[in-house]
């Protein structure tokens, strides 16, 4: 059973950052691009940005582009979210997921069959 697990939310001012974590386990991680999403309250679940299973390629959302970076650990069976320069806009659960497939690279939120529980990040003006 594929277990993913967000930590490092939290309350931050503008202009100021955070480094969201996921742990993952019952998977081998290595084969699985991982994403994360974010859900705002009001709107739908929103693509933040993917890392290849290698960690070779990213992609990111228009709206974060130069501020957010993904990364990976394949040893550590981690993905991370180093978010900089926070706006009050990117206040939202933040959610780590795992594609259905191995060895692919998608931004599709159907794509991603495994997720984790959330983690809250809420950015003060």
């Amino acid at each position: 059973q594929v277990q993913l697990v967000e930590s490092g939310g939290g309350l931050v001012q503008a202009g100021g950052s955070l480094r969201l974590s996921c742990a993952a386990s019952g998977l081998t991680f290595s084969r699985y691009s991982m994403a994360w999403f974010r859900l705002a309250p009001g709107k739908g679940r929103e693509f933040v940005g993917a890392v290849a299973w290698s960690g070779s390629n990213t992609t990111y959302a228009d709206s974060v582009k130069g501020r957010f970076t993904i990364s990976r650990d394949n040893a550590k069976n981690t993905v991370y979210l180093q978010m900089n320069s926070l706006k009050p806009e990117d206040t939202a659960v933040y959610y780590c997921a795992a594609d259905r497939m191995t060895l692919r690279f998608t931004t599709f939120l159907y794509d991603y069959a495994s997720w984790g529980q959330g983690t809250q990040v809420t950015v003060s003006a």
